[in-house]
């Protein structure tokens, strides 16, 4: 087996899952990127990191979740470790806020190892194993496909992760309302009960259908379709600033939901015309101002591309 020679650059986006009622099925990326570079070297490992979290994460060093995925990768793929690595991470996703940067290192992660031995990088080829890291496959795939995705997983014996891409409509602005302390998935997803009333579940499915017509067809009912009656609440004393302040802008008939686990928020504006004025972002500032918390509001576009892999043209001096 023969190493590329050049390394090669990966950018991932950020991710939004869940939406409201698309529990662990709906997910959304966004326009905001981490980047790494990856190539082979004769030993060992160099690795740096800057950014979000880079003082947290930089001397991680074989257990830095990018590195784990190109490891995991190289053993899916079966061949062996190369004999070093370099790998260089910019990250520009925030960590533990909801907008999938585990999913996004995941991904960076595999598609580098990938790209290395020459093989599949397609959203196709990435997708079983970045489900299989990630332990759900809602932001692996809006991460690796772009636009809006709806996982899946297929039937029979061995069901394997599916993903379908939709076109969101130009008009429609997400807006990150990003938390200005983190909070563990883990901790978030150890709140939902292990049932729910029928009722709910029933009224869920059909806001998850709304929601996908309200995306690609009918904003007009965005409102009613990011509903949430199955995660939203029962997470909520875990994260009660989210919960208060996506109950303030529903209130203001802004959609709102809390961005994948939390705690951050997704707000959906729209343009009157695509690229034109967005229509109540002076509410949705001053709503978020009577908080008094400190939450970053970024303005963001639905990233159509997904994740991409390019070589790294060497500079010439």
């Amino acid at each position: 087996m023969t190493w590329a020679e050049s390394a090669f650059r990966i950018r991932v986006p950020a991710t939004s899952a869940n939406l409201g009622p698309g529990f662990d099925t709906l997910g959304l990326a966004l326009s905001l990127h981490d980047e790494i570079q990856a190539r082979v070297m004769p030993a060992g490992l160099d690795l740096s990191v800057t950014g979000e979290s880079a003082d947290d994460v930089a001397g991680a060093g074989e257990k830095h979740l990018v590195v784990r995925a190109m490891r995991a990768a190289f053993d899916d793929l079966g061949v062996r470790q190369p004999p070093g690595l370099a790998v260089r991470c910019v990250n520009r996703v925030p960590h533990g806020r909801g907008l999938g940067s585990s999913a996004a290192a995941i991904v960076a992660g595999i598609l580098a190892a990938r790209a290395l031995v020459g093989a599949d990088t397609s959203a196709d080829a990435a997708l079983p194993l970045a489900t299989e890291m990630e332990g759900h496959p809602d932001n692996v795939a809006p991460c690796l496909y772009g636009g809006l995705t709806i996982a899946y997983f297929s039937g029979g014996r061995t069901p394997a992760p599916q993903a379908i891409r939709l076109d969101v409509l130009p008009e429609i602005v997400p807006v990150a309302v990003i938390a200005p302390e983190p909070v563990s998935t883990e901790l978030a997803r150890s709140l939902l009960p292990d049932r729910v009333p029928h009722a709910d579940a029933a009224r869920n499915a059909g806001r998850s259908a709304l929601l996908i017509a309200a995306l690609t067809t009918t904003p007009a009912v965005l409102l009613d379709a990011t509903e949430d009656r199955l995660h939203q609440d029962y997470r909520a004393p875990a994260m009660p600033a989210t919960n208060d302040l996506v109950r303030r802008l529903r209130a203001a008939r802004i959609p709102a939901v809390v961005s994948g686990a939390g705690p951050s928020v997704l707000a959906f504006l729209q343009a009157a015309v695509p690229g034109g004025p967005v229509m109540d972002s002076a509410l949705l500032d001053s709503t978020v101002r009577e908080t008094g918390i400190g939450w970053l509001i970024s303005s963001l576009d639905v990233e159509r591309r997904g994740a991409s892999v390019a070589p790294v043209v060497p500079s010439v001096r």
